[in-house]
């Protein structure tokens, strides 16, 4: 087993980029990759995206634990599926490499009635890429976020912001938090394994 910290990619929100996220994180460091729950589109789930993406040859890519039908908050899909999910049901991936584990939504999606995303990191022992996008709004969703992490003395090894900048917000959350900026992914224009290997060159993971 890798003596490495696994990083958990987590977001501010849904649909703020952790999947391109991810697959950028990986490709620089030619990490492992793990994603504990898929909620729907198992033919195109977020490990199949990231094979697309991802073109050096040492990352393997680990099965999920849970591959939920329905493309709902894991705690509803599972329902759906009549099953529950459990954190003693993940094991961290047997590896030499550092591990990228993605999450599902954000921090405060619950896995069932009583655990949220942010539990299974803690389960898991993880440090924390917390990924920002910028939006009317996210200065509050990103210090909730940094906020909880803190609270619940989740390490956060750093931010990055996916997508166009601004400035006012970003020097703001990053003074105001003391949390160190990774980098920024730009909006990119098409994706395939050359600008994943671009933008991977403007961050610092």
């Amino acid at each position: 087993m890798s003596d490495k910290q696994p990083l958990f990619i987590t977001g501010i929100g849904t649909g703020i980029g952790k999947t391109i996220t991810s697959a950028v994180v990986v490709e620089k460091l030619k990490a492992d990759y793990w994603k504990p729950i898929q909620s729907g589109d198992l033919n195109d789930s977020d490990t199949l995206k990231l094979q697309a993406m991802v073109s050096n040859p040492i990352t393997v890519f680990h099965p999920e634990t849970y591959r939920l039908t329905q493309p709902y908050s894991p705690h509803k899909s599972a329902a759906i599926d009549g099953i529950t999910i459990k954190l003693n049901k993940f094991t961290l991936p047997q590896t030499n490499n550092q591990l990228i584990i993605e999450g599902a939504g954000g921090l405060m999606v619950p896995l069932n009635n009583e655990h949220l995303i942010i539990d299974l990191i803690k389960y898991l022992g993880a440090k924390v890429i917390l990924v920002s996008q910028n939006y009317l709004g996210s200065i509050n969703h990103t210090l909730l976020s940094i906020s909880l992490l803190k609270q619940y003395n989740i390490a956060i090894k750093g931010i990055l912001f996916n997508g166009d900048s601004d400035k006012y917000s970003e020097d703001f959350i990053l003074n105001y938090t003391g949390v160190k900026l990774l980098g920024h992914i730009p909006q990119l224009s098409s994706i395939n394994n050359e600008t994943i290997v671009q933008a991977g060159a403007q961050i610092n993971v």
